[in-house]
C-alpha cells in the first residue's frame, strides 16, 4: 500500500501522483492521510486503483473519476463525485449540497445522508444514500438511478427526463411533472442490485418510484405554469 500525508507533502503532490497512475500500474492501493478538510482530494484519476481517504473531506472530492475506487472515512463537502464517468465512491459519512453532480456513470454511495440537489442533473450514474436527502434532489435529472434508503425533501425530481428515483421514506413534496409510477419487475431487479452493491440491507419492496411524466420535455402554454 502507498501511504500519503497530505498535512506533510500537500494536495497537489497527492493529485499528481494518482492521476499518473495507469492500467498498468501496480500501485494499486493508496491510503490518503491527514486530509482535513482539504478541497480536490483524488479528482481526475483515470486508472483501476483503491483510495482510501482517512478523515473528511472539502468540496469535489473524488470529481471526474474514471475506474478508481475511492473511500472517504469521513464526511464530504460539496460536489462529491460530480462529473463521474465510471468507478467507485463511498462516503462514510454525510454528504453536502450536489453530490454526484452531472455524473455520467459509475456508482456513489453515501452512508450517511446527503444535503440539497443531491443528483443535479446526473446522466446515468448510479447514487444509493442510506439515510436522506435535502431539496430539489434529482433536478433535471436525466439518466441513472437514484435510490434513497430514508425521506426526500421537497421538490423531489423537478422537470427531470428518464432517471429513476426510488425512496424507501416519505417525501415531503414531488417537483414539477415527477409523478409516482408503477414498480414493475425490472425495477425491482435494479433496485435488488444496487442496494447490494451498496451495502444496505434494505428491502426492495419497501421502496416506491418516481419518474417523469413526460409533460415538460417541449414547451406547451398548457403547462407554461410550471416550468
Amino acid at each position: 500500500m502507498q501511504t500519503y500525508d497530505v498535512a506533510e507533502n500537500g494536495l497537489r503532490g497527492l493529485n499528481a501522483a494518482l492521476q499518473a497512475q495507469s492500467d498498468e500500474t501496480n500501485q494499486t492501493s493508496w491510503e490518503v492521510q491527514n486530509p482535513k478538510g482539504s478541497h480536490a482530494i483524488a479528482v481526475g484519476l483515470d486508472a483501476p486503483i483503491e483510495v482510501t481517504v482517512k478523515g473528511s473531506t472539502g468540496y469535489y472530492c473524488a470529481g471526474m473519476n474514471l475506474q478508481a475506487t475511492i473511500r472517504v472515512e469521513g464526511s464530504v463537502g460539496p460536489g462529491v463525485a460530480e462529473n463521474m464517468m465510471s468507478g467507485t465512491v463511498v462516503v462514510e459519512g454525510d454528504a453536502s449540497q450536489y453530490a454526484g453532480a452531472t455524473g455520467h456513470g459509475g456508482l456513489l454511495v453515501i452512508k450517511g445522508n446527503a444535503s440539497s440537489r443531491c443528483g443535479i442533473s446526473m446522466k446515468g450514474i448510479d447514487i444509493v444514500v442510506h439515510g436522506n436527502i435535502g431539496h430539489m434532489s434529482a433536478f433535471m435529472a436525466q439518466a441513472g438511478n437514484l435510490v434513497v434508503c430514508g425521506d426526500a425533501g421537497d421538490a423531489l425530481g423537478d422537470s427531470l427526463y428518464e432517471a429513476r428515483l426510488f425512496v424507501r421514506g416519505s417525501v415531503k413534496s414531488l417537483g414539477a411533472d415527477c409523478i409516482e409510477k408503477e414498480m414493475r419487475p425490472e425495477h425491482i431487479e435494479i433496485l435488488t442490485d444496487l442496494l447490494k452493491r451498496a451495502g444496505s440491507d434494505a428491502k426492495p419492496e419497501e421502496f416506491k418510484r418516481y419518474g417523469s411524466a413526460r409533460q415538460l420535455y417541449n414547451f406547451d402554454v398548457d403547462n407554461a405554469a410550471a416550468y
